[in-house]
């Protein structure tokens, strides 16, 4: 560990750590001496963060809004142990890692791991989920296995989203924003009541920014933002024991391509070389080229409604119902091989839609709180594939079957429907006024109905061939339980012991090239241990929050990549497999701290540590390791993420305020693939890493004597560091490994009003 980290640990230990990134004010604007708790629903059920005996990181709406955040990724670094970035080669899906545990790949046949919800409706897909933070209570991150209350998918955790609800008091807020890159976004919402008993609400967003990355031949500009979404909200409380909220959304993201950067030569099907790279890849410079002829775009709309009935039965028992249908289209291209060339670009079109429906029971009664619910869900996805490979065939010379080049193009379509059925409870018992334990268990079924046809065009006969794959009905079933104990030594300390279960769907391989690769997968499990304590010191000025983890994660589904020759032609063709690979322990800790020494003044901090090893990584490809790879480096794992953080609000004399705030965040090296080697070796692929770095933020911030009105300046990766956030493992076609960077130093000034 270097220097830097030492004295970065040190100083974290000193701090200590935030629990949730809020505070609260008092009359003048300046913010009190407390720590502010929030209120989260993360067992669906209303508490205390600092009372529920699971690792979660909550941010207030008011928060957000404070330190400039503007999309869920601006979360990166803000909660240990979690990796928040764009999906790579889309400006619309989000690779979400939590403890090691995450499923990169937007693909509509492969199942995320970290479940997304948004108003208690769960999100399928990891398309469709780069949201922009628009008009939010509060947004909450649990860390760990959440099979029982959440269910499938959520084997890593849990994100959740919270919109405010329209109330009897009218309300207003708006802002608008300019920054570098020609950012320009504005923000409105507005709510209020209709009646004594309804109340409606509105948010809008418009959000467009220049692109990152510039084709330096045609001046074409990438990574680029253009979106639109708009929100409403009914609140009706017909009857004192009824509610009736209901959210309808519609958001469209219209983008060029997000392109990143080749990282080695690339060639065609015999391995002859079409696209030279340097043997050291030069620093990436936000130049690339793309392939002309293309759309080179990224479309995507997705609209749905969410309809939540609660009907309280008694003053202890109340039921709930969450009825929601949602849709989503995209038309993605994707240049996977970052260059001018037809090595590898794509066309996913995708059309998905999704119903589902929840109820949930709960009891709160003087000792005994539980919850036991329901849960269905119907989704069907029909996709549309253009692979764009002329280059791949390009200088073919194979005698006697061709000599010449050749156009080479994969077209696919596939269908798949899911339905999904669940059972679940959990329940609180206080034992003492002090001891309370907790149980939960959910069991789940689901079925998987897939085909799909593959046709390739060529004007050679040779290449010419086509595939169609309809296996069996997947059907899966799984049980999930959970069992806690939290004792509360003080008003203001609890530690508490947690054992949980989550596993992730199996599925079907949407990316077989042939029969040998168009197999069902199995789904993966975990078994996790966690203890942890939260706590609160020195008239609530300090809060520190402690966790620790050990993960036993079985039948890790890994997308791995490989080589075979076609049975006619004897032609070389890239092999794209999926695998139930073996299993992993990962064991780890975080911190999570605020302080608040002083009236303005805060300082903050966030250590999250991994030690995630692969136990078992069967491939019988690796003849040199007895068919084993569990050398190699689990992806998306890095042993530390540090964020450490502080601000200092002033007074003015017309008593407005000035508010200067910056953070510092760090993550060690880390595999952006799972293939990270080379093939049957223990050599790293240094192009499918991400060596150790840090990043530095800053704001500034005036407020009006009322808190109304407010402008800020913010900057953020002010030492313009060039990183990777994501990369693409393609070699066994066309040699391809594409790394994908995150944005560089950029900045912001934002006017905000409020009513």
């Amino acid at each position: 560990m270097n220097r830097m980290v030492k004295c970065a640990l040190m100083a974290g230990a000193a701090l200590s750590a935030i629990g949730t990134a809020a505070y609260a004010q008092d009359g003048s604007g300046i913010a009190a001496t407390s720590v502010e708790d929030i209120i989260v629903t993360a067992r669906r059920t209303e508490e205390s963060a600092q009372k529920t005996p699971l690792a979660l990181t909550a941010f207030s709406g008011e928060s957000l809004e404070r330190t400039g955040a503007q999309q869920v990724t601006d979360l990166q670094g803000a909660v240990p142990n979690l990796n928040l970035v764009q999906g790579r080669g889309s400006s619309n899906s989000t690779n979400i890692y939590i403890r090691g545990v995450g499923q990169p790949d937007s693909l509509q046949t492969f199942d995320p791991a970290v479940g997304v919800y948004v108003d208690d409706v769960y999100y399928s897909r990891i398309r469709g989920t780069q949201f922009d933070l628009l008009d939010l209570e509060r947004v909450e991150i649990l860390r760990g296995p959440q099979g029982t209350l959440y269910g499938k998918n959520t084997i890593g955790g849990a994100m959740k989203l919270v919109s405010r609800r329209p109330g009897q008091e009218f309300r207003a807020r708006g802002s608008v924003a300019y920054g570098e890159y020609d950012l320009m976004e504005v923000q409105g919402a507005v709510s209020g009541p209709v009646s004594d008993n309804l109340a409606l609400g509105l948010s809008v967003l418009h959000s467009e920014r220049g692109g990152y990355v510039t084709d330096p031949v045609t001046g074409a500009e990438y990574n680029d933002k253009h979106s639109q979404a708009v929100r409403g909200s009914l609140a009706w409380d017909p009857t004192s024991n009824f509610r009736i909220d209901f959210n309808a959304d519609y958001s469209k993201d219209d983008a060029g391509l997000t392109v990143g950067q080749a990282q080695n030569t690339l060639t065609n099907l015999l391995g002859v070389p079409a696209y030279l790279v340097p043997a050291q890849t030069p620093e990436f410079n936000f130049k690339t080229r793309t392939t002309p002829g293309l759309p080179n775009e990224t479309r995507l709309e997705t609209w749905g409604t969410a309809l939540r009935m609660t009907w309280d039965l008694s003053d202890k028992l109340s039921l709930k119902s969450i009825t929601s249908y949602r849709e989503l289209n995209t038309d993605d291209y994707i240049d996977f091989d970052a260059t001018e060339l037809e090595i590898a670009d794509a066309l996913v079109a995708v059309d998905q839609n999704q119903f589902s429906q929840e109820f949930q029971l709960t009891y709160t009664g003087d000792r005994v709180n539980a919850v036991a619910g329901l849960y269905y869900l119907k989704e069907e996805v029909s996709s549309h594939q253009e692979s764009y490979n002329d280059d791949l065939t390009k200088g073919l010379v194979f005698p006697p079957l061709w000599n010449g080049d050749y156009t080479f193009t994969r077209f696919i379509d596939d269908d798949l429907e899911t339905t999904s059925k669940a059972i679940f409870g959990n329940i609180s018992y206080d034992v003492t006024d002090a001891l309370r334990i907790s149980a939960g268990v959910r069991y789940t079924e689901e079925e998987k109905l897939y085909d799909r046809f593959t046709y390739v065009a060529s004007d050679s006969p040779f290449l010419v061939s086509q595939y169609g794959f309809a296996p069996p009905k997947g059907t899966w079933d799984d049980t999930s339980l959970m069992i806690s104990a939290d004792y509360q030594l003080s008003p203001d300390a609890m530690v508490y012991a947690r054992y949980s279960q989550g596993f992730k769907s199996g599925g079907f391989n949407g990316r077989a090239n042939s029969g040998t690769e168009a197999t069902a997968y199995d789904p993966e499990t975990a078994d996790t241990i966690e203890a942890g304590a939260k706590t609160t010191f020195f008239d609530r000025r300090l809060r520190l929050n402690l966790a620790t983890f050990f993960t036993k994660y079985k039948d890790f589904q890994a997308r791995v990549s490989g080589v075979e020759n076609d049975p006619i032609t004897g032609v070389p063709v890239g092999v794209l497999s999926v695998i139930n690979a073996g299993a992993l322990e990962i064991f780890g800790f975080e911190v999570e701290a605020v302080a608040r020494p002083t009236a303005g003044l805060t300082l903050d901090a966030q250590i999250g540590f991994l030690d995630a090893d692969y136990k078992e990584f069967n491939d019988a490809r690796f003849l040199n390791f007895d068919g084993s790879r569990a050398f190699q480096d689990p992806a998306f794992s890095p042993k530390w993420t540090l964020r450490f953080g502080g601000q200092h609000e002033w007074s003015l004399g017309n008593g407005s305020s000035l508010t200067v705030g910056a953070a510092a965040k760090y993550r060690s090296r880390m595999a952006l693939a799972v293939d990270n080697t080379l093939a049957d070796s223990t050599i790293p692929l240094e192009s499918m890493y991400q060596d150790s770095y840090w990043l530095y933020d800053a704001r500034v911030v005036w407020s009006d004597a009322s808190d109304r009105y407010s402008i800020g300046l913010y900057g953020q990766n002010l030492t313009d560091e060039v990183y990777k956030t994501d990369a693409q493992e393609f070699s066994s076609i066309g040699n391809i490994r594409t790394a994908y960077f995150g944005a560089p130093r950029t900045w912001m000034i934002k006017f905000s009003a409020k009513y």
